[in-house]
């Protein structure tokens, strides 16, 4: 009861930087948060596959939380010198309740990695599962470059050492091997290759549909 108390806060956070960006990038075209979250179609969005994967078993959620939060916790330290203030601003924000995702999972990933046998070979099967998608999150587009280029955002690319660095050592601690399985191949955020992101959307959006212009 208490680790879903936790994880749902984890996804409480999540959300609130979505609110965030999503809000922000909707002054651009005059659309709201709700539009951008609940009225776009599936190929418009442009979420990484990594985040898209099932729950399945603990291990799984655990091998996914680590990934992504170390990749958020490098982002948003880089995007406090965004030269968009409101980018700066949001990132600040942010960082604090990262930082909370990253003790989290570092803390299970010792509990399982040096537990019993079974919540080794567990977490290890997460971590094989999840590995394929992270090149995905370090791949530089022609969005990026443009914004970098301009000091808006940065190249993910850059991130790379840093989030290889700081995963190698904790799964050391975790007396973990980092996987050796080969990459995905890339769907360049277009929602190619894609079987859950559908599904997912299915689920966020049909209240929201079915009730179109209603508040809550």
């Amino acid at each position: 009861m208490e680790e879903d108390i936790a994880l749902g806060n984890i996804a409480l956070d999540l959300i609130g930087h979505a609110r965030f960006l999503l809000t922000y990038a909707g002054t651009a075209w005059g659309k709201t948060e709700d539009d951008l979250a609940y009225f776009r179609n599936e190929e418009e969005f442009r979420s990484a596959r990594l985040v898209e994967q099932e729950n399945g078993d603990f291990g799984y959620t655990i091998a996914r939380q680590l990934l992504f939060s170390y990749y958020q916790y490098g982002l948003y330290t880089a995007l406090l010198e965004s030269q968009d203030e409101t980018i700066a601003a949001i990132a600040a924000k942010a960082i604090k309740e990262v930082e909370y995702h990253v003790d989290h999972a570092n803390q299970w990933i010792l509990r399982l990695g040096q537990g019993t046998e079974e919540s080794h070979r567990r977490i290890t099967e997460g971590l094989m599962y999840m590995w394929p998608y992270l090149d995905e999150l370090f791949e530089d587009l022609p969005l990026h470059e443009k914004l970098a280029a301009e000091g808006i955002a940065v190249l993910p690319s850059s991130l790379r050492a840093q989030f290889d660095e700081r995963i190698a050592y904790v799964l050391d601690k975790a007396g973990l091997a980092i996987p050796d399985v080969k990459q995905a191949r890339s769907g360049q955020r277009t929602g190619r290759f894609s079987e859950h992101r559908g599904f997912i959307l299915a689920e966020m959006q049909s209240l929201a549909r079915q009730h179109p212009g209603a508040t809550w």
